[in-house]
């Protein structure tokens, strides 16, 4: 058996170490301030706002959904009294339970009342959240962030606060740069942080990773695929020799989304005439081109 004074605390410690904001007297008074279960009105319960995690698988949802609805609720939600009282409570951690109870039209749900401070809500999130293997990647990202910039931590303490590498924070933070769409596919899986990190800083990368879903092109295959655009860009600018403008590049970034290939607008220098040229990768990309300039 483990001694209990010589076992390290493990994240928890970590991370209170990192947010030193709260004096270590108060974290000890707040984790022994305990109450017993009990039950509370599932209305009375209102999410953390500052929950990392912002998606919920559906299928996971619908299995653990009709679990509590046979069952009940196995483990209690922990949660903290809100601020502005009115027998209103804040979920510590639990959110999934929480939902899928309202889903199984539970009226009540057993829960731990704690008195945590906001960075110790913050902390258990982290625990709960960002060190489950189902959190994807955008979620995972946005939670580093948040706790970054609210404490204002470097990408080094966070990763050692946490157990994970500088550059796994650095790589995952960089997501979080990815146009909208791509964060999307991310999110519903789709797309593996794998094949977004190849397309982080990329021009194109919207482009790229709906090609990419379209294919189901492995990690090696989308890196040699950005890397191939990266270098038929060069050779056009190289061509050109010159720089293109916002409004030539916006004009091009249009045509690549609706078109679904790569588009160069190429002016000739001091006319108003030049070259508009469609690059498609492979003979089912040109069928698709010429299928939709004939109106088929």
């Amino acid at each position: 058996m483990n001694n209990p004074k010589s076992s390290p605390r493990g994240l928890g410690r970590g991370l209170s170490a990192l947010m030193s904001d709260v004096a270590p007297q108060d974290v000890e008074n707040s984790r022994s301030s305990t109450s017993s279960e009990r039950l509370i009105a599932i209305e009375k319960i209102f999410p953390n706002p500052d929950q990392p995690r912002r998606t919920f698988d559906d299928q996971a949802m619908d299995d653990l959904t009709a679990s509590i609805a046979e069952k009940g609720v196995i483990q209690p939600l922990i949660v903290r009294r809100k601020t502005s009282s009115n027998g209103e409570y804040e979920i510590v951690a639990g959110e999934r339970r929480w939902r899928a109870s309202q889903r199984a039209k539970l009226h009540e749900v057993p829960v731990i009342i704690r008195d945590f401070s906001d960075v110790e809500v913050l902390e258990v999130a982290i625990i709960e959240n960002i060190q489950r293997s189902d959190l994807n990647a955008i979620d995972e990202a946005a939670g580093y962030k948040q706790l970054m910039e609210k404490f204002g931590r470097t990408q080094e303490e966070m990763g050692k606060a946490l157990g994970k590498s500088r550059s796994h924070i650095a790589n995952s933070v960089r997501l979080l740069s990815l146009p909208s769409t791509v964060q999307a596919l991310l999110e519903d899986g789709r797309l593996t942080a794998g094949h977004a990190r190849t397309l982080v800083g990329h021009p194109d990368a919207a482009l790229l990773a709906a090609e990419i879903v379209k294919k189901g092109l492995s990690v090696r295959e989308a890196e040699k695929l950005a890397k191939t655009d990266k270098q038929t860009r060069k050779r056009n600018a190289q061509v050109t020799g010159a720089v293109k403008d916002a409004d030539t590049v916006q004009v091009e970034n249009d045509l690549s989304a609706q078109l679904g290939m790569k588009v160069s607008v190429n002016h000739n220098a001091g006319k108003e005439n030049g070259q508009l040229v469609l690059n498609y990768r492979d003979l089912d990309q040109l069928d698709d081109l010429l299928r939709l300039l004939s109106g088929g």
